[in-house]
């Protein structure tokens, strides 16, 4: 799978930068954490920073649009993104699942 930016645009409001990429694959439409692994990686970012919004693959066409958003630190994009966001892209949650085993175990 080839990563492609094609544009980024710096929001220092909200400390992110949002990206506009362009994916190549062989097979079906990569899921959405292997994308967000992988852009991550392009960007030297950690993956709890990126937060891949949209994912758009043109019908018989092995390439995908997306758009994500870069955060400066994860606190940041939980801070900022909307929780069924967070969820999608697997961001805080294995925060929340050791908080919940803490409070059954008290």
């Amino acid at each position: 799978m080839d990563v492609d930016i094609i544009s980024e645009s710096e929001n220092p409001m909200l400390h992110r930068t949002d990206v506009t990429f362009e994916l190549t694959h062989e097979d079906a439409t990569p899921e959405r954490l292997q994308v967000r692994d992988s852009l991550a990686a392009k960007l030297n970012k950690d993956a709890d920073e990126v937060v891949i919004r949209k994912l758009e693959t043109k019908f018989g066409m092995r390439k995908t649009v997306g758009e994500a958003k870069v955060y400066d630190s994860a606190d940041h994009a939980r801070d900022v993104e909307q929780d069924h966001m967070l969820e999608r892209n697997k961001i805080g949650v294995d925060e929340e699942a050791e908080a919940e085993a803490d409070a059954e175990e008290a």
